[in-house]
Order: C-alpha cells, then structure tokens, then sequence
C-alpha cells in the first residue's frame, strides 16, 4: 500500500486536528504533539506518551497515527506477532475483537494503542484498529493501520486480503493486484485470488478503457491510421509532452511549487492514466503539508473519476447483461457511495455552517440504510426554507424506515403542504406516501384525500388508481358514483 505520509523538506508536518474537537481539546493535542516532536531524540518513551495522546485524542488524524508508529519502530523495530489467533488467545487483544462487535470502535481504538506500544508489529491489532476505524468513517486512519499491519506480515493472507479490498474500493487497482498475488500460491488461496484478480482487472479497464473523459489518450489517439488524425494529434501530443517535462522540470526545481503537481495531474489524467495522476497528486499533497485545499481539490477528482467509473460500468451492462458486469456495477456503486458517505461528513465536521455538505451527507446516509444518522442531519437541513419541502420528504422515509410512523405521517403532511407545483414530482412523491402510510394507519379518509390528490396531478402515478378503487366503498362502486 502507498504510504502517503505528508513531509517537507523542512521537518514534519504540521497536523490539523479534526473540526469536530473542541478548541480546548485542539489546543490540548497540538501541544502534545508539538512536545512528542520535540523529544523524539532525547526521550523516546516520553515522546511515544505525547504521541499516544493524540492518537487517542483525534482517531480520526492519520498524521498523528504514523508519527506514533514511526516513534514505536524507532524504539522496537519491527516485532512479529503470533497471528490472528492472537485475537481470541490473550485477553488484551481478544478484547479488541470483542469491543468491535459491540460496536464500541472507540475503545477498541484506545485499548489498541496500548498494546501496539508494546510491540508496533502485532498485525491482528492493528488489523481490528483498522476495522474499528472503517466502522468510525476515519478511511486515512484505516489506510495507515492496514499499512502497518502488511508491513509487520507481508505474507499473512488475511492481512492481504484486507488491504486488497481496502484499495480496490479508492481504485488503487495494481496495489490491490499486488496484495492478492502475495497470496496466491498459499494452500487453499489460488482459486480466490485468481477470481479476485480477474474482478480487479475487469474494474481497471472500466477505469482506464478510453478515460473518465470519454476521450481516448492522444498516446492512443497518435496511434492510429490515418494521415490527417494522425498528423493532428501528433502535433497536439508533442505539445502535452513538452508541458509535462516542462511541469516536471518545475516541480524538481521548486518542490512546493503545488499548482504545478496539480496541472501536471490534469495532463496526465488526459493523456496518459488515471494512476499516473493519483501518484502525482499524492505527491501534492505530501509537498503541501497535507493542507486542506489540496486535500479537497483530491478528494473532489476522487469522486469524479468514481463516478466516471460507474458510468462506464453501467454503460457496458447496459450492452453486455453478464453476471460479471453486474458484480462491478454494484461493487462500484458501493464504492462511491461509501467514499460519499466519508467525504461529506468530513466536510460537514469542517464546515457547520454550511447547509449543503449536511444535505449531501444526509442524503447519502439515507441512501447506505443509515436513516437514524440521516435523519439528524436532515432535520439541521431543515432550518434552510428553500429546501423544507424536499427535506420534510426525506425524512419522512427515514422515520417510516425506522417504524416511526407518526412522526414520518407529520413530515408527509408537512412536504405536502409545503411542496408547489414547480416541485412537481417531489410533490407527488409526497403525496403517495402520505396517502399509503395513512392506510397502515387506518385513517381512510387521510388516505382518500391524498390519493385523490395525486391521481388529479397524475391518474397514472405507480398504482394510485388500484389503491383509490380499493379505499371506495362497495356501494359507492355499484351505484356509479
């Protein structure tokens, strides 16, 4: 796995602690990483105690996490641990397990720390740390576990394995490859990584193929038969490459120098592979200190190429029905929206005031069956009058989700009477649920009058007329009224 570490050529970087904490607790851990920095040198155990404070303090830091594992190889080297089975044999660790599955991810992080101080390299720790992290949504902090644990077993197939899905959900295809073929020759492996290699290769071609872009590379393009095309983009390749060296040359002289990564990124993201960009900006983000614009600008390219990615996917399900295609339709699905779920709410936590990133956050928990978290971010949401209408509707499926019926009943209502006709569909949307889960209610005429409402806008809406014949009593019916 790439170790993407953020580094200047002056020291260290400087860590941000995540928005969330407190200003108190901010300060508290800058502090304390400030005086762990300051006595790596002199005093190693005390340094790993600062360390340790801000790994417990902030999980969600992934700088905070490689300067306490670097400060512990420093002090251990790399020590091996007995396996997995280590999990369940020794209190400690088989706590770690146990704190997991009762969903109590923080404390499994806080008793982790203390037993990878004792030997950084115990892989079936860091392995439940990085899981624990995953349950959290703190991906950078389950990168450099996962990290740690390959280091510490490199052969271990579990440890491959995990760091192998772990990469192929950010599309780090050949990274992924690698950890499976480490494996593959391990008694009772080859079938599996085989099959996983071949997912791995058809997810790679959907994300390379012609580019995100729709475009061929001018690489390929030059390629081609043809006088005129080919005279064309040879000209047109001759310039791409001039500026790539230029870009290079730039970048060698004056490594700080980030809008020259991030133009080299765009270059190569047209004209060569989406990997050679992500490495790039990966070298971005390390030259500018791991600063937060950067890190965005990242974050934005990754979700648009996962998007890019899943619509070529579904382009060629749509022209191949296989049960191959399929499968990748839906792991990228997954994909996106899990790196959705963890983008938004990091800019939720960066940005309270800002409306938006809640309402994306909030859809896309809706969207990954969260609806109780989906809902608290929905109902800050509805503080915007613009958005009350849509929002109201929302979370009136999230409250029927979770059995709540009176509650999404008087969110239906308020959609309904809140939603006009320039919001058409949402209004109807709203509509037909109120009228449905007014019949789970039994409230009859509720549901006749929203019903009818709807098949007024649109008789043909879902099975609004089926549902409006069955609530019109039986005389009604034989007398024609």
């Amino acid at each position: 796995m790439a170790n993407e570490t953020p580094a200047t050529g002056s020291g260290p970087a400087v860590p941000q602690p995540s928005a969330s904490l407190s200003p108190a607790e901010r300060s508290r851990l800058t502090q304390c990483f400030q005086h762990g920095t300051q006595s790596v040198a002199k005093n190693i155990d005390y340094a790993i105690e600062m360390f340790s404070q801000c790994v417990v303090g902030d999980m969600a830091n992934a700088i905070y996490l490689q300067t306490l594992l670097g400060a512990l190889r420093q002090k251990h080297g790399v020590k091996k641990a007995g396996g997995l089975s280590a999990l369940w044999s020794a209190s400690g660790r088989g706590g770690l397990k146990k704190l997991v599955t009762a969903e109590k991810y923080r404390d499994a992080i806080k008793q982790g720390v203390g037993i990878i101080r004792a030997n950084p390299g115990d892989y079936g720790s860091l392995l439940v740390m990085a899981e624990a992290s995953a349950k959290l949504g703190f991906a950078e902090a389950q990168r450099v576990y996962l990290k740690a644990a390959l280091d510490a077993a490199p052969a271990d197939a579990e440890v491959n394995r995990r760091c192998a899905e772990f990469l192929a959900s950010y599309g780090e295809y050949d990274q992924a490859v690698a950890c499976w073929m480490r494996i593959a020759n391990v008694k009772g492996m080859a079938d599996e990584a085989q099959r996983e290699i071949a997912k791995l290769q058809v997810d790679k071609t959907i994300s390379a193929g012609e580019g995100l872009t729709g475009r061929k590379p001018l690489a390929a393009a030059a390629g081609q038969k043809g006088a005129g095309p080919k005279k064309e983009s040879e000209g047109e390749g001759a310039v791409a490459a001039d500026r790539r060296t230029a870009l290079q040359q730039t970048i060698a002289s004056n490594p700080a120098n980030i809008e020259a990564y991030l133009e080299l990124a765009d270059l190569l993201e047209r004209d060569a592979t989406i990997e050679e960009a992500k490495k790039v900006l990966a070298k971005a983000l390390s030259a500018s200190g791991n600063d937060l614009k950067v890190r965005e600008h990242i974050e934005d390219r990754q979700l648009r190429w996962a998007k890019g990615r899943l619509h070529l996917a579904e382009k060629r399900l749509a022209e191949e029905d296989t049960p191959d295609n399929l499968q990748a339709v839906e792991r990228l699905r997954a994909t996106l929206l899990k790196y959705e779920v963890e983008v938004y709410s990091a800019r939720a936590a960066r940005y309270p005031e800002n409306i938006t990133w809640k309402y994306e956050l909030a859809m896309r928990l809706k969207a990954a069956g969260n609806h109780a978290e989906a809902i608290k971010h929905f109902q800050d949401v509805l503080q915007d009058a613009r958005r009350k209408g849509a929002v109201a509707l929302e979370l009136g499926e999230c409250f029927q989700k979770i059995r709540q019926y009176p509650l999404a009943m008087r969110n239906y209502q308020t959609a309904v009477e809140t939603l006009t006709d320039r919001e058409l569909d949402l209004r109807k949307r709203a509509l037909y649920r109120a009228g449905v889960l007014a019949v789970g209610l039994d409230d009859v005429d509720s549901a006749r009058k929203y019903l009818s409402t709807l098949a007024e806008l649109d008789f043909g809406y879902r099975d609004v007329a089926e549902r409006l014949d069955k609530l019109t009593p039986a005389k009604d019916k034989g007398s024609g009224k």
